[in-house]
This record gives structure tokens, sequence and C-alpha cells, in this order.
């Protein structure tokens, strides 16, 4: 599970830590080639998060939040290098199928594993990567389909509005 830190320091369009990241005029972030790809699908340069319309065509680099992500992940990455067992403190380095637990090798022997299914830490976690980036898939294909309803909706009512005041004149 994230912590707390890891979901401050993620992209609200990707959901990873920033790479590159830029500070739009409404003072959210983003990775720079998420904004750059979400801006060439959309007609105005708007934020992804509060829609306001971007100032800036080339927004500048957010050093503060760069610094503090690229800390992070090094700090990240040696401590899940270390990550040790509970039970025997030993290096986490497989991940029990039938369990769906990182295991050291002394669990992987264990009565509590035998005859389980393991692979490789580093290979089960690619591969629930991958199976989450394609649940994750069809849900921003979703979102983006009810925002564009929703800004039907609002455009619509707008033109109501202007209608009703236009028949109230007369």
């Amino acid at each position: 599970m994230a912590s707390r830190l890891e979901e401050d320091l993620c992209c609200p369009v990707c959901q990873e830590v920033f790479r590159e990241p830029v500070l739009l005029s409404c003072s959210h972030s983003f990775c720079k080639d998420c904004l750059k790809r979400w801006w060439r699908e959309k007609p105005t340069p708007d934020c992804p998060v509060c829609k306001r319309r971007s100032s800036k065509v080339d927004p500048p680099c957010n050093l503060v939040l760069k610094n503090l992500c690229e800390s992070f992940l090094q700090e990240r990455d040696q401590r899940s290098s270390e990550a040790l067992c509970s039970l025997h403190s030993e290096k986490l380095k497989l991940f029990c199928l039938d369990h769906q637990q990182p295991v050291c090798v002394v669990c992987r022997d264990s009565e509590k594993h035998s005859n389980h299914r393991f692979r490789p830490i580093d290979e089960a976690a690619r591969q629930h990567k991958k199976e989450l980036q394609e649940t994750l898939e069809p849900l921003k294909k979703k979102l983006e389909s009810l925002e564009e309803v929703k800004v039907e909706f609002d455009q619509t009512a707008e033109h109501i509005k202007v209608q009703a005041r236009h028949t109230e004149r007369y």
C-alpha cells in the first residue's frame, strides 16, 4: 500500500511519482510528458484537475517537487532492496502466488508454503503493476467520456439560461 507521502508525490494523470514535474498557474503539478499528452488530446490547455485554462504553453519546472521526488525514489529503492521477512529476517526475494504475499527462501521451504507456486518478487511486482494498469485504462477512458458529457451538459445548461433570460425580456 502506498504511503501518504508517495500519494502526495504522484502525478494526478499517470498516478506515478512525478517525472520532470511542471507547475501550472493554478498551482497544480504534473509530469511534463503527461501534461503535454493531455493537452494534445484537448482543444485548450486546461488543467487536468481543476479545468482552469493555463496561461503558459510551456509551464516551468517545479524544482522543489522534482528534488523531493528524486530523494523519495532513492530512499524507497534502498528500503525495498532491504525488505526483510518479519519471521526470519531474510530478504524477501520471492512472491507466493497462492497466498499473494512476499516471502523469503526460508518461508518458501516451510510447511506453511509446501506445494505452493512462487515467482521472483520483481517479476510478480511487474505483473501486478501491468494488471493494475490494464484495469485502470478503461476507467480513465470512462472518466474522459464522462468529462466530455459534463462539458456538453454545462454548455446545454448555459444555453438554457441564456434562452430563459432572452425569453424574460420579451
